[in-house]
């Protein structure tokens, strides 16, 4: 299918992104990768009267990170980009497992990590370990700005809060904290580069060979990100070797409302549930005891 007549803008700063928005409002689409947008554009799901591309706006694809104020992602900060920096890799390697999960290296190249939150599809990889690690967004319109935590930005399949003259600005990630460990893992049923099925984000914080904070996050058996948090709230004080750890996985998995479709029918995403938070607890909880004893070992330094 050809895609529909539109008028394409391409500003150089911030300040003209956002005068576009203003003027065409519901009429406009903001297009970063492309990726989402130009597909659904072919398929006639959406029909902009205005595209505002924003690859000519310097500065919305930085990816910083400082040990105090955390890891800072632009707009058009990409997935390989978050793949690859070493950074991600060092402190925040779930977000890396995340950014591995989604799609084809070509999709990588191209889609962004902002896009991927704005195209609010439940099995996006990267919503539900940003959620666990306590991610925030700032949104920016003509009218100012506003910081909302990630999980608040998800009304419901392909909808969010963004008003028509809002752009996602950045996504903010906490720094890392103290025997704390966080894993991503995901199952896709037809093929390695297929969307995922079910994706399972857990983190846990570690304090005196007991469990103090836990988060457990599920992608594609719900309409929006799904946080498990009577599941996670049941960890706090049990030691990782504790008869119910292992049984972890099953609460979340009866608590959250998969849909069957092509990719997966609704009894297999809950038993691939309860498999998957229990695994990405175990690899959380690896990283937590490895964080512990090289922060005990190195008080002066910050890892993963």
């Amino acid at each position: 299918m050809s895609l529909c007549k539109f008028a394409y803008h391409g500003p150089e700063t911030l300040d003209e992104v956002l005068a576009l928005l203003a003027e065409h409002g519901p009429a406009a689409r903001v297009m970063a990768g492309g990726t989402d947008l130009v597909v659904k554009m072919s398929r006639g799901q959406v029909a902009p009267a205005v595209v505002i591309g924003l690859k000519r706006v310097p500065g919305l694809g930085d990816l910083r990170f400082d040990p105090v104020h955390g890891l800072e992602l632009g707009c058009m900060t990409r997935v390989s980009d978050v793949l690859e920096h070493p950074a991600v890799a060092a402190h925040y390697p779930a977000l890396a497992e995340a950014a591995q999960a989604t799609a084809t290296v070509q999709i990588r190249n191209m889609a962004t990590i902002a896009g991927n939150l704005c195209n609010a599809s439940p099995c996006a990889d990267n919503a539900p370990t940003l959620i666990a690690r306590g991610a925030s967004v700032e949104l920016r319109s003509p009218r100012g700005s506003r910081t909302l935590p990630l999980a608040e930005l998800f009304r419901g399949p392909g909808q969010t809060v963004l008003a028509p003259d809002e752009l996602l600005l950045c996504i903010t990630v906490p720094p890392p904290r103290a025997a704390t460990g966080f894993a991503y893992l995901s199952l896709s049923q037809r093929s390695a580069v297929d969307v995922s099925a079910v994706g399972v984000a857990a983190g846990l914080t570690l304090a005196d060979g007991r469990v103090a904070e836990a988060r457990i996050v599920l992608g594609a058996v719900a309409p929006t990100p799904f946080v498990a948090t009577a599941a996670a709230d049941a960890l706090r004080g049990q030691r990782p070797a504790d008869e119910a750890f292992p049984a972890a996985g099953d609460a979340p998995a009866e608590a959250c409302s998969p849909l069957g479709d092509v990719r997966a029918s609704a009894g297999y995403r809950r038993k691939m549930v309860a498999v998957l938070v229990r695994r990405a607890l175990e690899r959380a909880t690896a990283r937590a005891l490895a964080d512990g004893r090289a922060r005990t070992a190195r008080p002066a330094e910050v890892t993963p």
